[in-house]
C-alpha cells in the first residue's frame, strides 16, 4: 500500500539524506581536528538510520531508490568516517611516541599500520552489499553492524581527547599496535558470519527476548557507572554477548 499523500513517500528518503549530511559533516569536523564533534555527528547519523527505517515501515514507503540511497548513506556514516577517524587516531598515536613524526620518512610498518584502517572501509561497502542481499537480516545480522562499528570507533575519541578521563586509560588505547589490531578484528568482524543479535523485538516477553533485555540492563548499569565511557563498552559488550551466544549454539549443535 503506497500511501495516499505523495509527499509522505519521500519521507524516508529525506531522513536518509540526513544520514548521509552528518556523515559528511563528521568527516569535515574529523578534518579539522574536532573529534568530539566528529563522534555526535555519526551518532546522530546512526539515529537518523534508525528513523529512515522505521518511517518506511510506518507509511509504508518502500522504494529500491531508497535501499540504494540507505546503503550509500551508511557507507559515508559508518564506512568513510570511521576509517578516517582511525587513520587520525593511529597517526595521532606515532605523533605522541615519535617527535616530528611524518608518512614521508616512516617505517614500511609505520606505513602498513596506517593504511590498514582503509580495511575498515572495504568491509563496511561489502557489509553493507551482503545486507541488501540477504532477507533475512531483520531479528538477527550476519556479521557486525556497520553502525555499531562506527559507533565504537568513533566513541574511542571521547576518551581520548576528553581530559577528565585517565590519563593511562589515554595512553593505553593510544598505542598504535592495540589500533592496528581492533583494526584487523573489526573488519574481520564486519564480514564475518557471526550472528548478531538486532534490538528489534518481535514480543516482548523475556523468554523470547533473554539476550536482548540482558543487554539493555548491562547497558544501563554500565551507563550509570562509566558514563560517557560506556559507550565504546556497550558496544563491545554487545560484540561479546553476540559471540557468546554463537559459540553456544554452536556447541549445542
Amino acid at each position: 500500500m503506497v500511501p495516499k499523500n505523495p509527499i509522505l513517500k519521500h519521507i524516508p528518503n529525506f531522513i536518509t539524506s540526513l544520514n548521509m549530511v552528518c556523515g559528511i559533516l563528521s568527516i569535515i569536523v574529523m578534518i579539522e581536528g574536532k573529534i568530539i564533534p566528529a563522534f555526535c555527528l555519526i551518532l546522530l547519523a546512526a539515529v537518523f538510520d534508525f528513523l529512515d527505517g522505521l518511517s518506511a515501515r510506518i507509511l509504508n514507503a518502500y522504494s529500491d531508490v531508497g535501499k540504494q540511497l540507505d546503503s550509500l548513506a551508511d557507507m559515508v556514516s559508518f564506512g568513510i568516517a570511521p576509517t578516517l577517524l582511525m587513520f587520525y587516531y593511529i597517526k595521532y598515536s606515532f605523533l605522541i611516541h615519535q617527535s616530528g613524526f611524518a608518512i614521508e620518512t616512516a617505517a614500511w610498518h609505520e606505513i602498513t599500520i596506517l593504511f590498514s584502517t582503509i580495511l575498515i572501509a572495504v568491509a563496511s561497502g561489502y557489509r553493507l552489499a551482503k545486507f541488501n542481499t540477504d532477507p533475512d537480516q531483520n531479528y538477527t545480522f550476519s556479521g557486525l553492524p556497520t553502525p555499531a562499528n562506527a559507533i565504537l570507533i568513533a566513541s574511542v575519541g571521547l576518551v581520548i581527547f576528553s581530559p577528565e578521563h585517565p590519563e593511562n586509560l589515554r595512553q593505553f588505547i593510544l598505542d598504535p599496535y592495540l589500533l592496528f589490531v581492533s583494526t584487523l578484528i573489526l573488519s574481520l568482524l564486519l564480514v564475518s558470519k557471526i550472528p548478531m543479535f538486532s534490538l528489534k523485538f518481535k514480543d516482548y516477553k523475556f523468554t523470547n527476548n533473554i539476550t536482548r533485555y540482558v543487554f539493555l540492563l548491562i547497558s544501563f548499569a554500565l551507563l550509570i557507572i562509566l558514563k560517557v565511557i560506556a559507550i565504546p563498552a556497550i558496544i563491545i559488550a554487545y560484540i561479546l554477548i553476540s559471540i557468546t551466544g554463537w559459540i553456544v549454539e554452536t556447541v549445542r549443535q
